[in-house]
């Protein structure tokens, strides 16, 4: 029985990578060709905004969603993928404080408000929530480190936080697709026009990402129930 369990833990691990490569080439598409491209400094405000989707996607959803699953699908030792998805969750965390100080950026450069709707509200409380899971975690699982009984009590909670954080980043990700698709169709975008397709369709994507991430999580699979041992 083990074969086909780790079989279908597999599968949504493999969709799962299909649908980040999608997904990140789709934003690029968005930004760049429909957008007129990315930019920190520029007197075109909107290239300043365009990072915000672009690290937020690739940066924060698609890097955390591979240290997500690395843990389960690496083939190196415990200790070695306990590292791996420390770092790359850390370097999501890092690109996701990016991409929203350029979302601000955008809004104080253009003399727009900040933090008026609920995409911003949960984008703040979201990356918020994933940097007390990263130092949480930093903290029990890999330095000074708990003890092994403190570990065992807190990994259920930390996988199920972690889980949670993870959705809220993709239902924030949705509303922010809705909301810019909204505002640029105010403006004179056509309703059905290859931009407004590009969009939704990226969104649908992302929403196909999570719940394979989910799924390749909770799909049966090998291994050592021990996930942090004494190492």
């Amino acid at each position: 029985m083990k074969g086909p369990a780790r079989a279908k833990s597999m599968v949504f691990f493999y969709v799962a990578q299909m649908t980040a490569a999608a997904a990140a080439v789709m934003v690029l598409v968005w930004c760049i060709n429909f957008r007129g491209g990315l930019a920190f400094e520029s007197t075109n405000k909107s290239l300043i905004f365009n990072v915000h989707p672009v690290l937020m996607l690739i940066g924060f959803i698609i890097m955390g969603s591979e240290a997500m699953m690395c843990y389960r699908v690496l083939p190196w030792s415990k200790k070695a993928n306990k590292l791996i998805h420390l770092v790359v969750h850390g370097i999501a965390l890092v690109l996701g404080a990016v991409g929203i100080s350029a979302a601000f950026k955008f809004h104080n450069e253009s003399g727009i408000n900040n933090l008026y709707s609920l995409h911003s509200w949960l984008g703040l409380g979201t990356i918020s929530l994933f940097a007390i899971q990263w130092i949480l975690g930093f903290i029990t699982f890999f330095y000074p480190g708990a003890s092994m009984s403190v570990r065992a009590t807190s990994l259920p909670w930390h996988a199920l936080f972690g889980v949670f954080v993870y959705l809220l980043a993709i239902a924030t990700a949705e509303l922010g697709f809705l909301e810019k698709l909204t505002f640029l169709e105010g403006s004179g975008l056509y309703r059905y026009s290859p931009e407004a397709f590009l969009v939704n369709s990226t969104a649908l994507v992302v929403i196909l990402l999570g719940a394979s991430v989910v799924l390749s999580l909770i799909a049966p699979h090998v291994e050592n129930t021990k996930i942090y041992n004494a190492e």
